[in-house]
């Protein structure tokens, strides 16, 4: 069983940055590509950016593209969002989700493990 838990999030004016965290327990880190999602009150969840389980590809939504970065470090089992620039649109709950030897995905259907979110909120 997996358990993951995210933190990082908080307030923020538009413009700034927050860097999320999620750190990964349970299996083996290095064999689970991990994603990012976010959902808005009233509105569906939606993809942010993903992580091959070797770390060598990434995906990311156009909306968060140049703006915000996913890295991995299997040492300390953890994925980490770094999002710069910051706006009021980017405000929801922020999840991680782990899925078993995969290459990093947009659909949230073929992660197994999600986290319980952190919540951000860009002020404008």
């Amino acid at each position: 069983q997996v358990q993951l838990v995210e933190s990082g999030g908080g307030l923020v004016q538009a413009g700034g940055s927050l860097r999320l965290s999620c750190a990964f327990s349970g299996l083996t880190f290095s064999n689970y590509a991990m994603g990012w999602f976010r959902q808005a009150p009233g509105k569906e969840r939606e993809f942010v950016v993903a992580i091959s389980w070797s770390g060598g590809s990434t995906y990311y939504a156009d909306s968060v593209k140049v703006r915000f970065t996913i890295a991995r470090d299997n040492g300390k089992r953890a994925v980490y969002l770094q999002m710069n620039s910051l706006e009021p649109e980017d405000s929801a709950v922020y999840y991680c989700a782990a899925d078993w030897m995969g290459r990093g995905s947009s659909s949230s259907s073929v992660y197994e493990y999600w986290g319980r979110g952190t919540q951000v909120t860009v002020s404008s």
